[in-house]
């Protein structure tokens, strides 16, 4: 074809045969003897050259078209979920008698659900993504939209747990979403690109409730808030309807000679073109029985402890060390935006390393001596600094431990089972990160600090012990397969990379 040109020397080969192909995948006839040849010992893959100029402008559309605008949804899922924060100095707490616990439980309900309806991340291999994504964004636009009609703690509960369902749909299945689209070297960068909005969101939420929440007599200024916040959740629905691809191979923005690169990557990936959209349940009760998977549960159980906190009690924290509410709000900012930066930048070092378990310990150990120094020293801009610390920690460390659960199961359903498990497990850590910086705990939040850090802590010693299991693991498949060695430039044959195979191994 007029388009492969020289081959990418930088890709591995391994001397032995793949298995048995995935039976989740299809493999249309006419390509049967074009792409698959017979080796000694079972089938190899036979794969054209990709010009590697056309294949970075496939992964440039997919970035500009897919991750970039389930990135913007997520911003947006993340503003709905923490702006009840900044609703709540905006006068919710007041006008709905928020005594006692009743805020902190508020925080709670929300994960409740969120954790219950985990499960909702395998629709994106069962439903179109497109129909799904779109439904479940109208869906918590629209009911964080009405946050602003409740007249009652009650009803605010009733909504915030509904709002959980519904991101429960979205944004847990996102990573397992882009896999369909990218090959396991590439995306640890799309799942730092797609979980910086979190940070991001961040940035400028506080700004935007300022200016949001600022000169309404009329109406409370926390239903503005929510009002301004929510009915723009509702209409973006139609941009996912409309132009979130459901496969590489439906991409409207893809040329024909782009599917055609898309599909040679699919091959070289997991052996086949095309993935149906069904379930191998027998794959998913594996995940059961699979260590690697729940220690990186523990791991974003761990993280999440740090992470559901610090969105929604930084402000807070920063007025108990002697801002005002409007410059707590300001200071945020900053804190935020350097963890965004952080949390683009350290996926995309792993990959390139191949290091995501040296990198995941290291920014935890960052993010536990941020929360260390906030709970031990008194002086205001050291323990502003410990912020800082503690957000570029914890921040980047889920967003490179989201591509590491999909590297390292070798099929469609395996994966998305593992983000199951991962997300039911993890998602429980928010009820006690919510729960750990009490007001009666004010100025020094002493107990929720020593908490975070000990648990990014933790998270080092999983990160560590999951690595040294991997390489153990990939020393059996060397001695069971062989060792990877160079490409030779003159053959065209290529195990994949999936299906635990001779092609596959773990990534560290």
């Amino acid at each position: 074809m007029g388009f492969f040109g020289k081959r990418n020397d930088s890709e591995d080969q391994i001397q032995e045969a793949a298995p048995e192909p995935d039976v989740e995948k299809v493999v249309p006839s006419a390509h049967q003897e074009s792409d698959v040849g017979q080796s000694a010992a079972g089938p190899m893959l036979a794969l054209p050259d990709i010009d590697p100029k056309l294949e970075h402008r496939v992964l440039r559309k997919l970035d500009l078209r897919l991750t970039t605008l389930v990135a913007f949804f997520y911003l947006l899922a993340f503003l709905d979920r923490s702006n009840i924060g900044n609703a709540k100095i905006a006068g919710m707490s007041t006008d709905l008698s928020l005594t006692g616990e009743k805020y902190t439980w508020l925080l709670t309900i929300f994960y409740i659900s969120y954790a219950v309806f985990e499960f909702q991340a395998i629709m994106w291999k069962v439903v179109k993504p497109h129909q799904w994504c779109a439904f479940m964004v109208f869906s918590w636009g629209l009911v964080s939209t009405c946050q602003a009609a409740t007249q009652n703690w009650q009803g605010m509960m009733a909504l915030r747990f509904l709002m959980g369902i519904f991101e429960a749909g979205f944004g847990p299945g996102v990573p397992y979403l882009l896999s369909f689209f990218y090959r396991r070297h590439e995306l640890g960068l799309r799942c730092g690109m797609y979980f910086a909005a979190a940070p991001l969101a961040n940035t400028f939420a506080g700004a935007l409730a300022y200016g949001i929440t600022s000169g309404h007599e009329s109406i409370a200024s926390w239903r503005v808030l929510f009002l301004v916040e929510g009915l723009p959740v509702v209409a973006s629905a139609l941009l996912a309807w409309f132009f979130l691809p459901d496969s590489p191979a439906t991409a409207k923005f893809l040329t024909e000679e782009e599917k055609e690169v898309t599909r040679i990557r699919a091959i070289a990936q997991s052996g086949e073109p095309d993935r149906k959209l069904e379930i191998q349940w027998k794959e998913v009760v594996e995940i059961l029985f699979d260590p690697k998977a729940w220690l990186l549960s523990f791991m974003y159980f761990s993280c999440n402890v740090s992470f559901s906190s610090l969105s929604v009690f930084l402000p807070s924290i920063l007025k108990e060390m002697g801002f005002t509410s409007i410059d707590a709000q300001g200071l945020t900012a900053p804190v935020f935006f350097a963890s965004f930066l952080v949390t683009l930048a350290t996926p995309w070092i792993a990959d390139r390393l191949q290091q995501r378990g040296y990198m995941i310990a290291g920014l935890s150990l960052i993010g536990s001596v941020g929360y260390i120094l906030c709970a031990t020293v008194k002086t205001v801009g050291v323990r502003y600094f410990g912020v800082f610390v503690a957000a570029c920690g914890v921040f980047p460390a889920i967003a490179n431990l989201l591509p590491w659960v999909l590297n390292n199961q070798g099929s469609d359903s395996r994966r998305g089972a593992g983000i199951i498990l991962m997300n039911l497990i993890g998602q429980c850590g928010p009820f006690l990160g919510t729960n750990v910086f009490p007001d009666s705990e004010a100025p020094r939040f002493l107990r929720g600090m020593w908490i975070c850090a000990a648990f990014m802590l933790f998270n080092t010693f999983l990160a560590l012990v999951l690595r040294f299991y991997l390489v153990w693991m990939n020393k059996g498949l060397d001695k069971k397969y062989g060792p990877k060695v160079a490409v030779d430039p003159s053959k065209k044959e290529l195990s994949p990379e999936d299906n635990y195979g001779a092609g596959f191994r773990y990534a560290l």
